[in-house]
């Protein structure tokens, strides 16, 4: 959740083993609210997203990576977006870790100097070709971790696909600072993939519950500013609207290394989307939490996951 080590480090760590691997999850849970699977959409039609913060190297790192590479690996998605990724002076970042053996290509964005040669931030993962890539700065208070977005246009199917990736400040009392935030965020999304193009994705961990300002700009419901824009939330308007939906926390106090920080469980990890467009493509399908499970005691990261699928084709209209 926080970009810096120093906010969770208590000493003890208490593991609680379950037996499912991660990310095991059967296609019933891809349901939309329409009652469609997106399983009965063909895979060509869509885009799969994921977003994890793989929470630096905080805890067993050394055991947590190929829990995190396998499970991220079994979503076969088209674009990851990771947050609180270390990035060091002459060697891979931890992003590039992950990747290793995969085929993945990495855009790493550094976010934060940290100091002698070492850099946290965001990245994108992808088995498609890289595009343009770029690193958008977001404005920071004066005194916290700077943040940034990691921007890329994915070569794939119905794209090229325009992917924004964050991380925003995680005090729980600087909302002033994630409104400003979205709102540059929101700028550079009207710049570099507009409405004629083809939807843009945000991944990230926002650090704001969905009924903040914050997430409610994103979803069109308030306005900064004077202004006002939306992006579908891919959890609360696909699988979340579900009768018995659980709340969707992604920072969930019965993972123990995100208990350690004795805050509340929280759904702040989102994926949106702009759409659907005029073509009605940029459809949420489904979403879930994935990376939720422990092995052997070790859990993925702080963070559970979330993987969503977009339909991305052009359609025609329905006639009356």
């Amino acid at each position: 959740m926080a970009l810096g080590a120093t906010t969770r480090d208590p000493d003890v760590i208490i593991l609680v083993e379950t037996v499912t691997p991660p990310c095991q999850r059967t296609s019933a849970l891809w349901v939309a609210v329409s009652g469609r699977s997106s399983s009965e959409t063909p895979r060509d039609a869509l885009w799969r997203v994921a977003t994890l913060n793989i929470w630096n190297r905080q805890g067993p790192w050394a055991q947590r990576l190929p829990l995190i590479r396998a499970g991220l690996e079994a979503l076969d998605a088209d674009a990851i977006g990771l947050q609180e990724v270390m990035g060091f002076s002459g060697l891979p970042s931890q992003a590039h870790e992950i990747a290793d053996g995969t085929g993945w290509n990495v855009h790493y964005a550094p976010a934060w100097e940290v100091g002698g040669g070492l850099t946290m931030g965001n990245a994108i993962l992808t088995r498609h070709p890289l595009l343009d890539v770029q690193i958008l700065p977001l404005p920071s208070p004066p005194g916290v971790d700077t943040r940034t977005v990691a921007f890329a246009r994915i070569d794939c199917a119905h794209g090229p696909m325009p992917v924004f990736v964050t991380h925003l400040t995680f005090q729980e009392h600087l909302a002033s600072a994630r409104r400003l935030q979205v709102r540059v965020l929101a700028n550079h999304v009207a710049a570099l993939a507009p409405i004629s193009g083809p939807p843009p994705v945000l991944l990230g961990d926002f650090n704001a519950d969905p009924d903040s300002d914050e997430m409610r700009f994103l979803r069109g419901l308030t306005t900064i500013d004077g202004t006002s824009v939306y992006f579908a939330d891919c959890w609360s308007t696909t699988s979340g609207a579900e009768p018995g939906a659980g709340p969707g926390w992604t920072y969930d106090r019965r993972n123990p290394y995100a208990l350690r920080s004795r805050e509340p469980s929280r759904r702040i990890d989102y994926v949106y989307v702009r759409g659907p467009t005029h073509h009605l493509c940029g459809e949420p399908l489904g979403a879930r939490l994935c990376l939720t499970d422990a092995v052997d005691g070790i859990y993925p990261s702080d963070h559970y996951g979330l993987v969503a699928e977009i339909y991305a084709a052009r359609r025609h209209h329905d006639p009356f």
